[in-house]
């Protein structure tokens, strides 16, 4: 049993187990945490928020102050940009706010601040603060304010309804025919800012912490559009946002807080008639250059020593090399496992990559023509006896020839097959068919036409493999299972039972056994 386990096959098999632990991990570490995408072709939303502020100079010093959403859990920044000529910019990260200042100026101003963020996630408004803020109690200016605040208490303490306090001021406020109790408090006139300068009121009341919110929901149909307001409830030891109108729990996915608290979002001296608009535009970028930036917010230097990190030309080319495996796994397979005999162990490999450059049918054809007219010429300089190296460079000239004279051909009449016929590697081309006719010469005919038809059909086989787009891409940004596809064709290499093709004709003795 020892003796089994410490074979070659047994420690195969352990170095198997191992490779494909770590390729499985390897593969879960670079979906959650650099966010490849298991399909070619897909990229990560970077949404561009877009802030332009207007206002009107009074002929004094200008100083703009912009707030400015804060890093967190909830998204990653990207960039940050800021437009404004002829200003000063100061940004206090602290604080994160930007500051423009400039002198007096006539013209009405134009400012500009952009930023891209990416990985937006759904915290349901969850912001935890390790101490209870302090909460002011509004002073009542007549005991009539104070019992008007007084009746919608109690009419909140009725409600049976399911919910957070929160969450029933805000029905009760936005109901559809508010109670005359609720007609008494609110203003005539009222907007969102009015509301939640309200419901403040009526918490602060009951020595509950709240907030207003500004930012932006990230749609691409804001133009525009004024910044969107929510509310901030301290409950159970973490803030909780809620919809102003609607009263709904969380904080709205793929929304951006610019302002939280008393701060304003926008202070603008040395101006009037100021005021702050948002635009958003959506993109994709490859998930693999949104690696780089997910594994420097969580200080990985592993990618640093990754192919993720070189050039995109070198990238380009270790993507091809990284499929090359799994079509050596397949040619292993088919000559070892199934028994297919080819012109050679790897040229099938090298023709499918020709095919994958000129196209499946044209590069087929062209192929196929090249070798029959390389077979024909290399019957008639079989009369001339010539040794083996002349022979061979005559070969390999006369496939130079036939591929001049189908790329004119395919010139002049349009013909896409005879342009295909410069991608194929000439020295494999013309070894396949000295190969061929030596094995013609010595075998027979039919014997050379089965391994010329093998090699194309494992070409095509291969072909098949290494053209589509979903396994170039699991290759390249899964490069790891190469080392579990390794492994099985060292495992494979010591097999040495019965290949399929030999199975019927050796069925007479495995009956006898």
């Amino acid at each position: 049993m020892k003796k089994k386990f410490c074979s070659v096959r047994g420690v195969l098999a352990i170095c198997l187990f191992f490779a494909v632990i770590f390729a499985s991990l390897a593969t879960y570490y670079k979906v959650v945490h650099w966010g490849f995408g298991l399909k070619p072709h897909t990229g990560t939303d970077v949404w561009t928020v877009d802030a332009h502020i207007s206002f009107m100079p009074n002929g004094e010093p200008i100083e703009v102050s912009l707030s400015t959403p804060r890093l967190g859990e909830e998204y990653k920044i990207l960039s940050e940009d800021v437009v404004a000529k002829g200003y000063e910019v100061e940004r206090n990260e602290k604080n994160r706010r930007i500051v423009m200042k400039s002198k007096p100026r006539k013209e009405k101003q134009n400012l500009y601040y952009r930023i891209m963020i990416y990985d937006n996630e759904d915290i349901l408004g969850k912001v935890r603060d390790h101490a209870a803020p302090k909460v002011k109690k509004p002073e009542f200016d007549s005991e009539q304010q104070k019992g008007m605040v007084d009746n919608v208490w109690t009419l909140v303490d009725k409600d049976e309804e399911e919910g957070s306090t929160a969450s029933k001021i805000i029905r009760l406020l936005n109901a559809e025919v508010p109670a005359p109790e609720v007609d008494a408090f609110l203003p005539v006139k009222k907007n969102q800012q009015i509301m939640a300068d309200k419901i403040i009121y009526l918490l602060a009341y009951r020595d509950i912490a709240a907030r207003v919110v500004r930012g932006v929901k990230i749609s691409e149909k804001k133009r525009a559009a004024p910044a969107d307001l929510m509310l901030e409830v301290y409950e159970n030891g973490k803030w909780m946002m809620y919809n102003i109108v609607t009263g709904a729990v969380g904080l709205p996915k793929n929304f951006v807080v610019f302002q939280r608290g008393g701060v304003s979002l926008l202070d603008v001296s040395g101006g009037y008639h100021s005021q702050v608009r948002f635009s958003v535009i959506q993109s994709a970028v490859s998930s693999f250059k949104m690696a780089g930036r997910r594994a420097k917010y969580e200080n990985s230097g592993i990618y640093d020593f990754t192919i993720y990190d070189l050039p995109t030309l070198e990238q380009n080319t270790l993507k091809w090399l990284m499929i090359f495996p799994l079509g050596i796994l397949l040619v292993v397979i088919l000559r070892n496992v199934i028994g297919i005999p080819t012109m050679g162990t790897f040229t099938p490999m090298l023709v499918a990559l020709s095919l994958v450059r000129t196209g499946f049918l044209p590069g087929l054809i062209c192929f196929s023509l090249i070798i029959a007219f390389g077979l024909l010429i290399r019957t008639l300089l079989t009369r001339l006896n010539l040794l083996l190296v002349p022979r061979i460079s005559a070969v390999v000239i006369f496939v130079i020839l036939i591929m001049q004279i189908l790329t004119i051909l395919g010139y002049h009449y349009d013909f896409k097959i005879a342009a295909s016929a410069v991608f194929f590697p000439i020295i494999i081309t013309a070894w396949i068919i000295e190969r061929a006719s030596i094995t013609w010469e010595e075998e027979g005919g039919r014997l050379a036409t089965k391994q010329i038809i093998n090699t194309s059909l494992v070409a095509i086989l291969t072909y098949c493999v290494i053209s589509s787009d979903y396994i170039r891409h699991i290759m390249f940004a899964f490069n790891e299972w190469n080392l579990v596809i390794l492994i099985i064709v060292m495992q494979l290499g010591t097999y040495t039972g019965y290949r399929v093709v030999e199975l019927k004709r050796f069925a007479p003795l495995i009956k006898e056994k």
